[in-house]
């Protein structure tokens, strides 16, 4: 497990975060001088980089992730931050903003910091570099929300300077990437990243894992061949395939399969979450009909146009992702039907990301920060589509890319997985991109990656602008999207308030 030793990784790094009053050396603890000298210490450093992931406020702790989903049409949430933003009532005040800038420049310093002392530490070359490629990694996906969500924040590499580094402007979103882009080439550079761990190691940052990020950033950079290439190198490591059962593929029991490419790690009790609880009972990010009505029957069409879907009995022959993603009143799940009522807020549950299995009743109710369920921040099915939309937009349907995978043959591996019939043949390449967008959303529903999808297609304007209906299609809520600012996210207040030399996204006000 990673994250062996990390509360003293943490304990650690805040020590020697503290400005130093004395000109002696302090005898009971570590200092910037004083700490980097053994091989466990470095670890220690580098386990603490990682643990800004299970930070609540991170972008990728599992509940902010499966969260990011309310704020598109797939999921409803009826409270918290998450509502404000799908109202459109937020503003630079708003915590969620906040507490994603400070996390994220909280891993970012972390691993500065490292990289700035690691070459201190008296341990292998090979185990040093590796450690350092390990932290590139981490620095670039806790730029990413900077770049993707905020537009351009500071950018900083070098060890953690509050005089030098507190007043700093924003940087461009271009210059952000750049260094996300060079973090990622450096770290792959060489193959001193491993394919996969074993024991202890198992979770940390593989050589696909570098490859995969490239490959999201670029895609959501619109950088379409380039995109397609780190998606394909992915592809030719053959170390990943898709897991046999999708719902299966997120039983606890069943984490760090061979679709997982990297996931953020819990164990309990030191290290958990409350989705179980949250999703189920608090019915925190609740699906909402048009996501269930997105689900295709199994002859791979929409309902609207197949002969296999019957209105009155409209969960049967459907995408099996549906019942597997979806709580529906009158199937099974915790070993009980499902009554009309179970599910108040939308009329449909939250199953992807709890515990609970459909056909066992739980033993243990399980109470907020219990759960140690891993969220996947990368998976396989996830590069495959990435390949395909790349391809498709660089290079139309029948494009395979040095012997490589039509965009066609790339999602037919998912929906086979899926058991649904195959895209039909001859499609051109904007009803092809119709069908990638879609398999996306069903694919990776309550993931948080359609968030993420609606604002770089530039449809969320056209799809979050409406009201918001339960299953009775009963009006319980109203979104709006600001295309001139919602977009981008807004520089913290508080933010600018220490560093009057950031700059605020437009019409956000100052």
């Amino acid at each position: 497990m990673i994250y062996k030793n990390i509360i003293v990784a943490i304990a650690a790094t805040a020590l020697l975060s503290c400005n130093k009053f004395l000109e002696l050396e302090p005898t009971d603890r570590f200092t910037q001088d004083t700490y980097w000298t053994t091989a466990d210490q470095g670890l220690a450093a580098l386990n603490a980089t990682y643990a800004v992931l299970v930070n609540g406020g991170s972008l990728y702790s599992a509940r902010n992730s499966v969260y990011l989903d309310a704020l598109t049409p797939n999921t409803y949430q009826y409270n918290a931050d998450e509502n404000i933003i799908s109202r459109g009532l937020h503003n630079a005040l708003t915590d969620k903003f906040n507490t994603t800038w400070n996390t994220s420049y909280q891993g970012i310093g972390r691993a500065n910091n490292f990289l700035a002392n690691i070459d201190k530490v008296n341990m292998t070359a090979s185990l040093k570099e590796r450690y350092k490629a390990e932290a590139k990694f981490l620095r670039a996906l806790y730029y990413f929300p900077l770049w993707n969500l905020y537009g351009g924040a500071p950018l900083i590499t070098e060890a953690t300077n509050f005089k030098t580094q507190a007043t700093l402007p924003r940087n461009t979103a271009n210059e952000l990437l750049t260094q996300i882009l060079k973090d990622l080439d450096e770290a792959a550079a060489n193959d001193v990243l491993p394919l996969a761990y074993t024991g202890a190691d198992k979770g940390r940052v593989t050589r696909g894992a570098v490859l995969a990020l490239k490959a999201r950033v670029l895609l959501y950079a619109g950088r379409w061949e380039e995109a397609a290439t780190a998606a394909k190198k992915v592809i030719d490591l053959k170390s990943y395939a898709l897991f046999p059962d999708y719902r299966a593929l997120f039983y606890l029991e069943n984490e760090g399969n061979q679709e997982v490419i990297f996931d953020v790690q819990y164990k309990f009790p030191e290290f958990t979450h409350s989705l179980d609880v949250s999703l189920d009972q608090q019915l925190g990010s609740a699906p909402l009909p048009g996501l269930v009505n997105d689900y295709y029957a199994t002859d791979g069409k929409p309902i609207s146009e197949s002969t296999k879907y019957d209105p009155l009995k409209p969960y049967e022959n459907r995408d099996p992702r549906l019942s597997a993603t979806v709580i529906i009143p009158g199937t099974v799940f915790k070993g009980a039907i499902v009554t009309d009522i179970q599910y108040p807020s939308t009329g449909y549950g939250h199953k992807k990301y709890t515990i609970f299995k459909d056909n066992e009743k739980p033993t243990i109710v399980p109470t907020s920060n219990t759960s140690e369920l891993n969220y996947i921040v990368l998976r396989y099915a996830d590069v495959l589509l990435m390949y395909a939309e790349a391809q498709n937009e660089a290079f139309g349907p029948a494009s395979g890319g040095d012997k490589g995978l039509t965009p066609v043959e790339a999602i037919n591996l998912v929906r086979a997985r899926a058991k649904i019939a195959d895209v039909p043949e001859g499609l051109s390449q904007e009803q092809l991109r119709k069908e990638i967008r879609h398999e996306r959303r069903v694919e990776l529903a309550g993931e948080g990656l359609y968030y993420f999808d609606i604002r770089r297609w530039k449809t969320a304007e056209q799809v979050l602008n409406t009201d918001v209906y339960n299953i009775k299609g009963e009006r319980i809520d109203s979104r709006a999207f600001n295309a001139g600012r919602d977009y981008l996210w807004p520089v913290p207040s508080v933010a600018i308030q220490e560093n009057p030399a950031l700059a605020q996204n437009l019409n956000y006000g100052k």
